[in-house]
């Protein structure tokens, strides 16, 4: 006879990917007693190491992007702690599983049960539930968890489906809601699974076998053409995806041995057939292969707002935003190995400027909290693949950085629901902006909310530093490390590409008078050439308008013949031009394929780029670094005021102070009040780990902007007396309690050293009672 064994909570997480982990320190944070539920003897879902998919999100097309919050932490950690480089696919260790894990068991009011399964809910009313069933493997046991409130991370959508609520499957018509990305008519059919594998150089070849039951692969074709690139040789492909004709939930084991027969047949291909590859795999061992299917999609569940492609792609603003992303609308061919060709941006080679690149380019966007609330249920809610989505919309939302937003969201939304003693469902408007402003507190960023909690003492504090950076410009030799670029990878190249479409270079505007900017161009053709340069104003670094409304100024640079030669434009322009401190406006040049722009040999820090890739829109060059640029007189746009604009990225601003880089070390920032402050809690944002995704960057890394070692001084009987010392800082965001609460009318932050940036920099400081 099995055990059995009942528990309570406030809120019951079903689900252990990013999404349900998020979710669950999320609330466990905010008070509420929490349990996360988790069917595999690991966390991360897709990401662990039992399935090795890299997290993606908005930073990979969009500068500054990169998701913070709990997410950010979990990343930052593992980074800094594992030996492993991380790729595309298929090299996730346990240093990632025992990051999440360690959070987890870490966080108070936080119940972990790993292996356990839920098999059945239970409702006291129509609209609540009550109780899960769950059964633990490998333990005979059974267990009935309570709970106030339940957040269904299942990916499946378990606990919504037993619950009987309304779901969807498949792709909607055209019709239903006007999408470019849906078919024409609607059908069953969803993504695919995949599973990965990694592959070792032993330093000597190495034969390869294939078993008489996997694929046999004899076609080039298949392959080359049909858009399944072999992008690495020591790491799986995403494209090794099964789904049609098999149900992605219920036909899981099929999948999983179907998947299994085609790695092995495609290595077999790698190792013995391909006339490209098998000289060069020749010393390639398989190392490790896959047995849990990573799934895209399966059921999705209507919740109190639907999302349809037109948000994402229209940038819709939400009264109810608690989350964002930024990938593109990614919808990959319904069978994948079975498919034609292999999802479209991958058959036409990733091709940036194609009608299909442009189309499904979107964000950085809004999420709304209705999406995430079940239709049926009033104490359920969702979070990861199955939530309020339609088929083309769950293509940009299903990426895992952008679900564990949505997971610290429902989280956050619960725990600040039982604490007002309401239903998510019934939070009026000043508890939405209580979820908002709590999300904002806890490091996540939101792009149409602002932090103004009131709570917050540094809010009416006047801020002074040591010393403030000024932005001269850079060119290709610029090198000082600002901004992570030469310990991430190898700084960029110096070279330029042709002016073969519109470019654009953003730039803060601390000062407002512009007398002269310059540019480092390039002209090969043997005689003088001209370009057209504008500046505009712009809201933010993700305001990817061009061609539509009037410059701040306008000219035609003539550029002779030659190598990196730095062409000046005579701009003159103040604030009775429109020019004013605090924005960022954008250095446009126009297409001339006979002229090249070149990027900078360093990233100045919140001064991204862009290029035209399609009529009147842009999306990042390159990786976002900065285009050459001088400026005169130099911008001061690092203000210590930037550490309490309620913003702790570079978007609308840079939102950061940094200390001049020529004054050395220590440096230092001071908040004074006019009337003393009882003050018990201190909260820094650091800035770093912002830039690109996470994937890019090195085993050991911590970012070099992060202030390795500071202190908190408080002024006491005219003295500074230190209340908090930290040593071998790498994270970037710190929340510290005093020893005991003191009144006093300053404080002040010294950073003694950074992680090899030559600047002391904060984003954010949060002060409270």
């Amino acid at each position: 006879m099995s055990a059995h064994k009942q528990e309570s909570y406030d809120v019951v997480v079903c689900g252990g990917g990013l999404a349900g982990v998020c979710a669950a320190i999320a609330a466990a944070r905010q008070g509420a007693s929490t349990c996360l539920i988790q069917d595999r003897p690991v966390l991360g879902g897709n990401s662990s190491s039992e399935i090795r998919v890299t997290p993606h999100g908005a930073a990979q097309f969009h500068a500054y992007a990169r998701e913070t919050g709990i997410i950010s932490e979990l990343l930052i950690e593992e980074r800094a702690a594992n030996h492993e480089p991380i790729r595309e696919n298929g090299w996730t260790n346990s240093v990632w599983d025992m990051a999440l894990y360690d959070m987890a068991i870490r966080t108070p009011n936080l119940t972990v049960h790993l292996n356990s399964t839920v098999t059945a809910v239970e409702k006291h009313e129509t609209r609540r539930l009550s109780a899960v069933k769950v059964r633990v493997a490998n333990a005979d046991t059974m267990m009935t968890i309570q709970g106030k409130v339940f957040i269904d991370c299942t990916g499946d959508a378990v606990v919504a489906d037993q619950a009987g609520c309304e779901w969807r499957w498949g792709s909607e018509s055209r019709e239903e809601f006007g999408e470019p990305h849906a078919p024409l008519a609607a059908s069953t059919d969803t993504m695919g699974s995949s599973i990965h594998f990694k592959a070792k150089d032993m330093g000597r070849e190495v034969p390869f076998r294939a078993p008489d039951w996997a694929v046999r692969y004899d076609d080039p074709a298949y392959f080359y053409e049909q858009g399944r690139h072999f992008y690495d040789l020591d790491a799986g492909y995403w494209w090794i995806e099964i789904g049609v004709p098999w149900n992605t939930v219920y036909d899981n084991e099929q999948i999983r041995h179907e998947l299994t027969r085609h790695v092995l047949g495609i290595w077999d291909w790698i190792k013995n057939k391909d006339p490209l590859l098998r000289e060069k795999a020749a010393n390639y061992a398989l190392d490790w292969v896959g047995q849990v299917p990573g799934k895209r999609e399966s059921r999705r569940v209507m919740g109190r707002y639907l999302l349809t492609e037109h948000n994402p792609a229209g940038r819709t603003v939400f009264a109810d935003e608690i989350a964002y992303g930024g990938w593109f609308i990614d919808l990959h061919s319904a069978g994948g190995l079975l498919a034609a060709t292999a999802e479209p941006s991958s058959a036409e080679g990733y091709t940036e400027t194609s009608d299909y690149a442009v189309q499904s380019y979107c964000g950085p966007y809004g999420l709304p909290l209705r999406m995430l609330i079940a239709k049926d249920m009033d104490n359920l809610l969702m979070a990861g693949r199955n939530i309020s989505a339609t088929h083309a919309a769950l293509g940009t939302v299903r990426v895992m950085g952008t679900t564990a937003l949505l997971g610290q969201a429902a989280g956050t939304a619960a725990a600040v629901a039982l604490k007002r003693g309401t239903e998510v469902c019934g939070l009026e408007a000043e508890g939405v902006r209580e979820v908002q402003q709590s999300l904002l507190r806890q490091g996540c960023f939101l792009p149409n909310c602002r932090g103004a909690d009131p709570g917050d003492l540094a809010r009416a504090a006047d801020i002074r530093a040591s010393s403030e950076a000024r932005v001269f410009g850079a060119g290709p030799e610029s090198r000082d490390g600002s901004g992570g670029f030469s310990a991430a990878r190898p700084a960029p190249p110096q070279g330029g590409e042709p002016l073969s479409s519109l470019r654009g270079q953003w730039i803060a505007i601390g000062r407002p008078e512009i007398s002269k900017l310059s540019v480092c161009l390039s002209n090969d053709s043997g005689i003088e050439q001209t370009v057209k340069a504008a500046l505009l104003p712009v809201d933010s670094i993700w305001d990817y308008n061009c061609g539509v409304g009037k410059p701040l100024a306008s000219g035609t640079l003539k550029v002779p013949p030659g190598q990196m030669q730095w062409v000046a434009w005579e701009v003159g322009l103040g604030p009775q031009d429109g020019l004013s401190a605090g924005q960022y406006i954008r250095l446009e040049l126009a297409e001339n394929p006979q002229v090249e722009w070149h990027m900078a040999g360093m990233v100045i820090p919140g001064h991204t780029s862009a290029y035209e890739m399609g009529p009147s829109r842009m999306r990042r060059y390159r990786d976002g670094g900065t285009l050459s640029f001088r400026i005169d007189p130099p911008q001061p746009c690092y203000s210590p005021a930037n550490v309490t604009t309620g913003i702790t990225r570079p978007y609308d601003y840079t939102n950061v102070w940094r200390s001049d880089p020529s004054e050395p070390l220590p440096q230092w920032l001071e908040l004074q009040w006019e009337d003393a402050q009882w003050i018990e809690t201190v909260e820094l944002t650091f800035p770093g780990h912002l830039f690109r995704e996470y994937h890019l960057y090195e085993p050991f890394y911590r970012d070099p902007q992060c202030p390795k070692d500071y202190c908190i001084e408080i002024w006491i009987a005219g003295n500074w007396q230190p209340a908090v010392t930290v040593y071998d800082n790498y994270q970037c965001r710190r929340q510290h309690v005093l020893p005991e609460m003191v009144k006093t009318d300053r404080l002040r932050i010294t950073v003694q050293s950074t992680n090899g940036d030559p600047s002391a920099a904060i984003a954010e400081i949060r002060c409270y009672a």
